[in-house]
């Protein structure tokens, strides 16, 4: 299935390394970040979990869960977890799902639907798609979506700088300019009229173009 954003997250059930979880239920009320390798003990992946256990505190603050996913069974994911901890210096302290029947990554789109067989045999080249990161939001919906390439790690800091973003403009009417980052001024949506506005901002706005209001954060 082509998943945007907006859409439904797919709900499912699966073995984790932290026992099993069915993925709504896990989720909760708070929002969730669900990113996807294409195999165990590759190298950039390893980096990528290892960054993610030491940046934990910073998605706990905000009240999102991290979930990872790996098309390896759980088995192999515990050890390779060991070596993650040897190489990041902290432990990993979230689950990571084992897809061993590729059933979450074709679900998600991640891999074709009619793939066959399971995660056997198959090499980081076969699985290269699988290497997503989404955002989803309390309501299950998914906010970002974003594919990397095995080459290149993902930056996490620009993932908790988006959902900042998020977060704010899921709860004020407004939006985040470009490299905007927490605390800084923001754009009133264009939806919003003037009028609605000075309710909300009596002290006005900077407009450098009429369809361009500028306020402080209202957080």
């Amino acid at each position: 299935m082509t998943l945007q954003i907006g859409n439904a997250a797919p709900d499912f059930v699966a073995e984790t390394t932290e026992g099993s979880i069915s993925f709504h239920d896990w989720i909760g009320d708070g929002w969730c970040v669900l990113f996807s390798h294409p195999k165990d003990f590759t190298p950039v992946c390893t980096t990528e979990l290892g960054y993610m256990a030491k940046l934990k505190p910073e998605f706990d603050k905000r009240n999102v869960k991290i979930l990872g996913l790996s098309i390896d069974p759980v088995e192999n994911h515990e050890k390779w977890l060991k070596d993650i901890e040897d190489t990041a210096g902290v432990p990993v302290n979230y689950p990571l799902i084992g897809d061993t029947e590729l059933a979450v990554a074709k679900l998600y789109g991640m891999l074709p639907a009619d793939t066959s067989g399971t995660s056997e045999g198959r090499t980081p080249a076969d699985n290269a798609t699988v290497r997503n990161v989404y955002v989803i939001g309390p309501d299950k919906a998914i906010k970002l979506m974003i594919s990397y390439p095995m080459s290149t790690g993902r930056n996490f800091d620009e993932i908790l700088r988006a959902i900042d973003s998020l977060q704010l403009t899921a709860k004020h009417q407004v939006a985040t300019p470009v490299n905007w980052k927490h605390g800084e001024d923001v754009i009133i949506l264009p939806s919003v009229s003037d009028e609605a506005a000075k309710e909300k901002y009596p002290d006005g706005w900077e407009a450098p173009k009429p369809y361009i209001r500028i306020v402080p954060d209202p957080s």
